[in-house]
């Protein structure tokens, strides 16, 4: 649920920020996805945790892919709709430094891309290659993220010495 709130306030910032575009909604959306599908996973394996569930197999078989498809591609395909709705607003409008923003592209990019490893199993490891710098990025750009909009000349002009 962390990630929930986190897509709710980073959609909330965008907004204040002024961002009209559809990045900060598509930021909400990918966080909910990306937090309703962790949460699935999570009952789907609990239901597996359960007497005599595990004696059919079929339906074990069923369960464990259903729980992989949900935690695993489906989870970082909304985290990368996330980190894009963040990135592309940011680099637009100069919210964090460029590189972060394009880091941030690159990172949702690689999160999509999870996408494959419903086609062939041999890319699960690209789930933990986009998750994990996923998170760090987000967590990063969090704390980045101005809390009011600045113009250009405010961001240009050198701070004054206090007196």
């Amino acid at each position: 649920m962390p990630l929930a709130l986190y897509a709710a306030t980073a959609h909330a910032r965008l907004r204040r920020l002024g961002v009209t575009a559809p990045g900060a909604t598509i930021a909400l959306a990918g966080g909910l996805l990306a937090s309703s599908a962790l949460a699935l996973s999570g009952a789907l394996i609990w239901t597996l945790s359960r007497p005599g569930v595990r004696s059919d197999g079929p339906l074990v078989r069923g369960f464990d892919d259903l729980a992989f498809a949900t935690g695993g591609p489906l989870h970082v395909i909304g985290l990368g709709l996330l980190v894009a709705g963040i990135a592309v607003p940011s680099l637009i409008l100069g919210f964090v430094p460029r590189w972060v923003a394009i880091a941030g592209l690159v990172i949702a990019v690689a999160c999509e891309l999870t996408t494959l490893v419903l086609a062939t199993q041999q890319l699960a490891p690209l789930i933990p290659t986009a998750r994990f710098p996923a998170l760090i990025w987000l967590l990063g750009v969090g704390s980045a993220l101005p809390r009011r909009r600045t113009t250009r000349a405010e961001r240009r002009a050198p701070a004054s010495a206090a007196p």
